[in-house]
C-alpha cells in the first residue's frame, strides 16, 4: 500500500453552474495502478463542453507528471518515472477490438464522461491503469507531453488509420488539433495542404510543415486534389465547394475529428456517389497507437503550440475556458502545478 493511500486533495468540478474545488481521496492502489503526481495538465475544448454542459465529474485528462506509486503487477513503470494520459482510462483486454489493438472500442472501455468521475487531471494526483498511463520520452518536455495526451494523439490516430506515406492530406483548421495533424503529416512524408479562414496563419502552417496553403472558402484554387482531408476546425467546410474531384480526389477519405459532434453532417449525394468518397470517424488514440504518437513526436520534434498557466485554482480554469470560447488560444493551454 502507498504511503499515499487515504490522502485528501482537491479536483475541480463543475456544480450548480460554477467550477468548483472539491476533495477526493487516494485510493488503495489495484495490481495495475499507477498514481502520478501532475506536474502539467492539458485544457482540452472536451472539459470545457463538459463543464459548459453542468457534468460534475473532475475535470482534465491530458495530464503530466511524476510517478508516485504502482501496483504489484505493473512492469513498465517506476516510481520516479514521467508519465501522461487521462481520457482513455481502461477497457477489457479480453474482446475482439482490445485483441486487435483497438481498445478504444472497447464496449467496456473507460473514457473521460464515461466512467472514472473523480479522477481527474486538474488536481495533485491522478490514478492511471498500466498501458493506459504512459511513459514520457526524454526528449518531450512535461508542459509540451501535456497536450499530446489528447490532442496529439488524436491527431496521430486520424493519420494513422487513413493515410499512406505518399498521400496529399488536406488539414481544415489550424487551431489546437490542426497545427499537431500539420506536423506529424508532414513528418510522416505526406504533402500538406491546409485550408484556412485566417490569411495571416500562411506563414505558420508552412512553419509547422504545410506545402500549400489555400483559403477555405476558395478550395478550387488548391494545386492538386488532396487524398485525405482531416476536419480539425470548430465549423464543418462547405461540402458543395470541397466534394469536387479536382479538391478531393476521386476514392478520397474525408476524417471529421474535431468538427461539431451535435447536429446533421449532410454531405451531397452526387459527387459521395460519383468521386466514391468515403467518411471515417476517428476518437482518440488506442493505448499502442497513444504511446507510438509520443515517440514519433519525440524522434521528429513535433510540439505543440502552447500557453502555460500556473495553476491557483478553480479560478484559473475559468480562466483558460473564458480563453478558449473567445478564441484567444494560439493553441493549447497548459496548467502548471
Amino acid at each position: 500500500m502507498s504511503s499515499l493511500t487515504g490522502k485528501s486533495y482537491p479536483v475541480i468540478r463543475t456544480l450548480n453552474g460554477k467550477l468548483t474545488s472539491t476533495p477526493v481521496t487516494i485510493p488503495p492502489l489495484g495490481p495495475k495502478d499507477v498514481l502520478i503526481r501532475i506536474t502539467h495538465s492539458g485544457v482540452c475544448y472536451t472539459d470545457y463542453e463538459y463543464s459548459r454542459h453542468g457534468a460534475a465529474l473532475a475535470l482534465g485528462h491530458e495530464g503530466v507528471g511524476v510517478v508516485e506509486a504502482v501496483g504489484d503487477r505493473v512492469t513498465t513503470l517506476a516510481p520516479g518515472d514521467r508519465a501522461g494520459g487521462g481520457f482513455h482510462r481502461d477497457s477489457c483486454g479480453a474482446c475482439g477490438y482490445c485483441l486487435t489493438g483497438r481498445d478504444i472500442l472497447c464496449y467496456d472501455r473507460v473514457v473521460v464522461g464515461e466512467g472514472d468521475y473523480d479522477n481527474g487531471t486538474f488536481g495533485a494526483y491522478y490514478v492511471g491503469k498500466e498501458g493506459f498511463v504512459h511513459k514520457i520520452p526524454e526528449a518531450l518536455s512535461s508542459e509540451d507531453a501535456a497536450p499530446l495526451q489528447c490532442a496529439g494523439v488524436t491527431a496521430y490516430a486520424a493519420l494513422v488509420g487513413n493515410v499512406r506515406p505518399r498521400d496529399r492530406v488536406g488539414v481544415v483548421g489550424i487551431g489546437g488539433l490542426g497545427h499537431l495533424a500539420v506536423q506529424y503529416a508532414a513528418k510522416m512524408g505526406c504533402e500538406v495542404v491546409v485550408f484556412s479562414s485566417s490569411k495571416d496563419k500562411e506563414a505558420e502552417a508552412r512553419g509547422y510543415g504545410a506545402s500549400e496553403f489555400v483559403q477555405l472558402d476558395e478550395p478550387e484554387k488548391v494545386s492538386a486534389p488532396v487524398q485525405v482531408l482531416l476536419v480539425s476546425s470548430a465549423n464543418y467546410p462547405d461540402w458543395n465547394k470541397f466534394a469536387k474531384k479536382n479538391v478531393l480526389a476521386r476514392d478520397g477519405i474525408i476524417v471529421p475529428f474535431a468538427a461539431p459532434t451535435h447536429g446533421p453532417l449532410t454531405f451531397p449525394a452526387h459527387p459521395f456517389f460519383w468521386q466514391v468518397y468515403h467518411v471515417h470517424s476517428s476518437l482518440v488514440a488506442s493505448k499502442a497507437t497513444h504511446q507510438d504518437a509520443l515517440e514519433f513526436a519525440a524522434r521528429h520534434g513535433i510540439k505543440p503550440a502552447v500557453q502555460l498557466y500556473e495553476f491557483k485554482g478553480p479560478e484559473t480554469v475559468d480562466r483558460v475556458f473564458k480563453d478558449l470560447k473567445d478564441n484567444k488560444l494560439r493553441y493549447r493551454a497548459v496548467l502548471k502545478f
